[in-house]
């Protein structure tokens, strides 16, 4: 029998194997590599990027992974924030003064400064919201900020918007993968107090890619990381676990102590047969955005305007940001050498009406797109691929705040862990997925001790406080 089952080769699961390395465990992973929706590609001194781009540092979860395990991460040099529309490309200054300098109508201006206005006062409100207060959990903070301002989407907050105002406000809120009407009210001032405070919380970048995290794990487990392994079934016994999966056609059963089941919601559903009735509602009631991301590797030689930008918001676009990758090596260089990495994002609506096209197509609409944001972008790619990602991210919609604590309920032999737990992307998956690990931990020695309580007979599900640092989505 093992001591642990990993479900789910995402960074949650690679989390709780790095943490679980010194028991005996296997982790299971239904794809062909390891890392879910962190991916990259090493290019020379850049690396094309199609998932995950930015991570907390200071006293998170994903500061202290990346230090145990060795991994390099830098703070991400240059402009996090500037914006193209209208015709106007802005790199500098301050991102709440940056409506005032893109042409547009009075009347639109207008509109955009009242719904402004109504923003900056609630993300004060927020700010107050998310401290941690004297003396409570991280999991008490969790739920208050699932609590704010929940009960309404973010477009019946805002109310009607001209639609520059409107298509200004997208960027910042569609980035959960929800539109304005999807995403609660709580969450899409939350994405605001994000972007307004750039730097105070996602702003490291890992050195090579991040995949340099999500392999390197990986590798180091080895063969205990099993790819190609589709789980069908969880099912909880008095004192174990079994595990029933699928691999290259062959049908397997593993039994464990424990289970880490790190997958997300929609799959968590569905595997865990026998997890309590109102905790697999629960997890059906999860809601994911959908996604599309493209890499490009250009050639050009000379210096680029942008060259010194990290993130361009593109309202009105086929993407709502273009990411510079090539930024990260680029501010360490003596000088500028040949080539950059830019990463292209749609979520929500946006993905929607790309999911209907071909991959050629996709590519074609970004690089027409691209050529508008970046003058003569597309002479240059040498290298383009499009990632579709119809599950992207789960967002909180009105009403989410009422599943979290069915979903972080205590007991029994199955761990959860994912971002689906939190408001933090990333920094959630590593946080719960260490923090599954950890109940794993002290399940596995007092089980070693001989003086453990008994277990239900009956199913139940066991999960932890969710991420570390400042939450929002």
């Amino acid at each position: 029998m093992r001591d642990v089952v990993i479900v789910g080769g995402g960074i949650a699961g690679l989390a709780a194997g790095w943490r679980l390395r010194h028991w005996d465990t296997v982790l299971l992973e239904a794809g062909h590599r390891v890392g879910g929706r962190i991916r990259s590609e090493r290019r020379g001194q850049y690396w094309l990027n199609w998932g995950g781009h930015v991570y907390a540092g200071g006293n998170s979860s994903t500061a202290w992974l990346l230090g145990d395990t060795g991994i390099d991460s830098v703070a991400v040099p240059g402009s996090l924030t500037g914006l193209a529309m209208n015709g106007k490309l802005l790199l500098s200054g301050r991102v709440e003064a940056y409506p005032l300098r893109i042409p547009m109508s009075w009347p639109s201006r207008l509109s955009l400064l009242r719904a402004g206005a109504k923003v900056r006062l609630a993300v004060a409100k927020y700010a107050r919201i998310v401290e941690l207060r004297t003396g409570e959990d991280e999991a008490a903070r969790q739920q208050r900020v699932y609590d704010f301002m929940n009960d309404r989407s973010f477009a019946d907050f805002i109310g009607e918007l001209s639609p520059d105002a409107e298509a200004l406000f997208k960027p910042t809120v569609t980035r959960s993968a929800a539109d304005l009407h999807e995403i609660s009210a709580g969450a899409g001032v939350g994405y605001f107090s994000l972007v307004w405070n750039i730097g105070a919380g996602l702003s490291r970048s890992i050195l090579g890619g991040p995949s340099t995290l999500t392999e390197g794990i990986a590798a180091a487990l080895a063969d205990r990381v099993q790819l190609g392994a589709a789980v069908d079934e969880v099912i909880q016994k008095r004192h174990s676990v079994l595990v029933r999966y699928r691999q290259h056609g062959v049908e397997h059963e593993v039994e464990a102590r424990c289970v880490v089941l790190a997958t997300p919601a929609t799959v968590s559903h569905r595997v865990g047969v026998d997890l309590d009735r109102d905790v697999r509602d629960a997890l059906s009631k999860v809601v994911y955005g959908p996604y599309v991301s493209a890499a490009f590797l250009t050639d050009e030689t000379e210096r680029r305007v942008w060259d010194d930008a990290y993130a361009i918001a593109t309202p009105k676009r086929s993407f709502n940001v273009a990411l510079n990758m090539s930024n990260i090596a680029r501010g360490y260089e003596a000088e500028r050498r040949p080539g950059s990495s830019i990463m292209t994002f749609s979520p929500a609506g946006l993905a929607r009406d790309l999911l209907e096209l071909d991959d050629d197509e996709i590519r074609k609409t970004y690089l027409d797109d691209l050529d508008q944001v970046l003058p003569n972008f597309a002479d240059n790619v040498v290298e383009a691929e499009v990632q579709r990602w119809p599950t992207g991210a789960p967002y909180c919609f009105p009403g989410r705040g009422k599943l979290q604590p069915v979903l972080t309920r205590t007991g029994g032999r199955v761990f959860l862990a994912g971002d689906y737990l939190g408001t933090l992307y990333t920094e959630t998956a590593i946080h719960t997925g260490l923090a599954a690990a950890q109940d794993a931990q002290s399940l596995l020695a007092t089980d070693r001790q001989g003086t453990r309580h008994p277990s239900p007979v009956g199913p139940s599900v066991s999960h932890v406080s969710t991420t570390s640092t400042a939450v929002r989505r």
